[in-house]
């Protein structure tokens, strides 16, 4: 058998050029690199909690997703007070809060396929009133926005899309808009999410 530089094989025996193991285990790992990559951001809430536990390790900020409450409807006391029927109430405020440097700072995580847009009908009436609530506070505001089908995620600003919501003419924010107006959230290992950089850009720069 004669060894070509690209790593493939010619067999004369049959007088084909075939593709040796170590060649198929490269081409293999890039497309799964490929795969990789195409799924990534698809499970954002994921990676806002790994960034924040990481955060909260190292003391850089304490943050947490606030839990989805529960209404219960029937509890089976005889199996130590096991609920069997019980269900989810509507979210009221946002998806997580937290303190950073001295800040309160208050955030809802969204994401959309869309390739143009992203669509304000993700968000709710008392979603608006209650980050308006914070900003009147001074509490530190804002959205991360993750485009799945670009694997971009961008934290802006709640004012901005508070008032998108309340007098914008579109019913969505464009794409390229959010682009120039809000700051993109790198991506690591440990932390998933830069987000804190992003905080710093938007908040702490001025």
């Amino acid at each position: 058998m004669i060894k070509y530089p690209n790593g493939k094989i010619y067999d004369p025996e049959t007088k084909q050029i075939q593709t040796s193991k170590a060649q198929k285990t490269r081409t293999k790992s890039k497309e799964e690199v490929s795969l990789s990559a195409a799924n990534r951001g698809m499970d954002l809430e994921r990676d806002i909690n790994l960034s924040c536990d990481f955060y909260r390790e190292k003391d850089l900020a304490l943050i947490y997703k606030r839990p989805t409450p529960i209404n219960v409807v029937k509890v089976d006391y005889s199996k130590g007070a096991k609920i069997i029927n019980a269900y989810y109430e509507e979210q009221s405020t946002t998806d997580y809060n937290g303190v950073y440097k001295g800040r309160y700072l208050d955030f809802e995580a969204k994401m959309t396929k869309s390739k143009t847009s992203f669509p304000l009908n993700n968000i709710t009436k008392h979603q608006i009133t209650h980050l308006k609530k914070v900003i009147l506070q001074n509490g530190i505001a804002f959205f991360i926005i993750a485009f799945s089908t670009y694997d971009k995620i961008y934290l802006l600003d709640a004012s901005f899309v508070i008032d998108f919501y309340e007098h914008g003419e579109r019913k969505s924010i464009p794409y390229e808009v959010i682009k120039q107006e809000g700051i993109e959230i790198k991506r690591g290992y440990y932390p998933r999410l830069y987000f804190l950089e992003a905080i710093d850009t938007q908040y702490f720069s001025k």
